[in-house]
């Protein structure tokens, strides 16, 4: 299927890994010319490369953290007029005991999942609407839609996200700019097997695999039978960054192998 955005240029903040990364290996695939953002530098920089070396485009490392001014400082300043925009974040790490969950660990979940992503998207918004053309998409967690108590510090935070994009999706969607969300489920991505040691602790476990394995598929149950991989969501996120998504605005599309449990 041809996207139609070859030579569009496309901005993947959190591109280095997981699902970042395939999402900016399918947008590269389809054409795009890429800017990836992420933290961690080495892993940046050999994404980038490796990315541009297999799809023979143009792709831009920019070592940034998008929670904070000065990193979006930096992503705004390498790519001042994207195309395209998708936005993604590590996830947070299981929170345990509700009462312990802190003001300073909500706020840093607040900084990260929602301030983040929506300065971001009021820097490059008039900059598309200028263009009458832009697409963004925001790569969150089902968790938003689907209250999870271990995902406090992941949830609440990307519920007001989606507010915010149901919002602002639909004040913009005159003017060529389509916003739309992904609410991935379970997935295995590196960012998921950083957070298993915690996700033990949070539940008492003890800290072997197979423990917290056994724990994890009793207490989620996937009715596709599997844990999501990362380019089980990237197909769906370039065809959303696409010219084909012009009449899809301000959805919430779970991801998730049929989990939550819902209609709507």
């Amino acid at each position: 299927m041809d996207l139609q955005i070859k030579g569009k240029k496309a901005v993947m903040a959190g591109g280095s890994a997981g699902m970042g990364r395939a999402t900016a290996e399918r947008l590269a695939e389809a054409g795009a010319e890429l800017v990836i953002s992420a933290r961690r530098e080495e892993r940046l920089v050999n994404a980038a490369r490796e990315i541009a070396e297999k799809y023979g485009t143009k792709v831009t490392p920019v070592v940034a953290d998008s929670s904070t001014e000065e990193g979006r400082k930096a992503l705004f300043a390498d790519c001042p007029d994207p195309d395209i925009l998708s936005i993604t974040i590590k996830p947070p790490a299981p929170n345990g005991d509700f009462l312990k969950v802190t003001p300073e660990m909500w706020r840093e979940s607040i900084e990260t999942a929602l301030i983040g992503p929506t300065e971001i998207m009021r820097h490059y918004i008039p900059v598309m609407k200028e263009k009458g053309w832009g697409r963004i998409v925001n790569i969150a967690t089902f968790s938003a839609k689907n209250p999870m108590i271990w995902r406090l510090m992941s949830g609440p935070a990307r519920s007001a996200l989606l507010n915010y994009t149901a919002s602002v999706s639909r004040e913009v969607a005159q003017h060529g700019v389509v916003i739309n969300n992904l609410l991935p489920g379970m997935f295995q991505t590196e960012g998921a097997s950083e957070i298993m040691g915690h996700y033990a602790e949070a539940f008492g476990l003890e800290a072997d695999p197979e423990v917290v394995g056994k724990h994890f598929r009793e207490h989620n149950k996937i009715p596709a039978g599997f844990v999501g991989v990362a380019d089980d969501l990237a197909p769906m996120a370039a065809f959303l960054c696409s010219d084909l998504a012009r009449f899809i605005v301000g959805q919430n599309i779970v991801i998730d192998g049929g989990q939550h449990n819902a209609i709507f």
